[in-house]
């Protein structure tokens, strides 16, 4: 079985969508289901270095991203967001948030079983 998780929030939004999906993505990671994660609109943020939390906030998304990735999870980020969206514009991504296309999303959507949006 296939997931594709599609982010679109800002990480530190106000709410915990963001958080709640990563939390979601691991445990079907380690359940050893096969999990796919494609950043764009404001999400894309969490794919930078620069992005953390703020003092109320305690949980630090992007680690767990990072956390995703070392353990195999496909990261894509749309290239197009990469230029235009969220508060942390023009910051670099790190190492293994690959930078992506709608063709790409396209692809991944008709290769999966089950996409959720968050």
């Amino acid at each position: 079985m296939k997931t594709l998780f599609i982010f679109n929030h800002q990480p530190y939004d106000g709410s915990d969508v963001t958080w709640n999906a990563l939390r979601l993505t691991e445990k079907l990671n380690e359940a050893g289901e096969e999990v796919r994660i494609f950043l764009m609109s404001d999400s894309v943020d969490m794919a930078r270095d620069a992005c953390v939390p703020p003092p109320e906030y305690d949980q630090n998304l992007s680690g767990i991203l990072k956390g995703l990735i070392a353990e195999g999870v496909p990261v894509k980020v749309c290239g197009t967001c990469m230029a235009r969206c969220g508060i942390l514009k023009n910051q670099p991504y790190f190492q293994g948030a690959e930078k992506s296309t709608m063709p790409e999303l396209a692809e991944w959507i008709a290769e999966c079983d089950k996409v959720l949006t968050f």
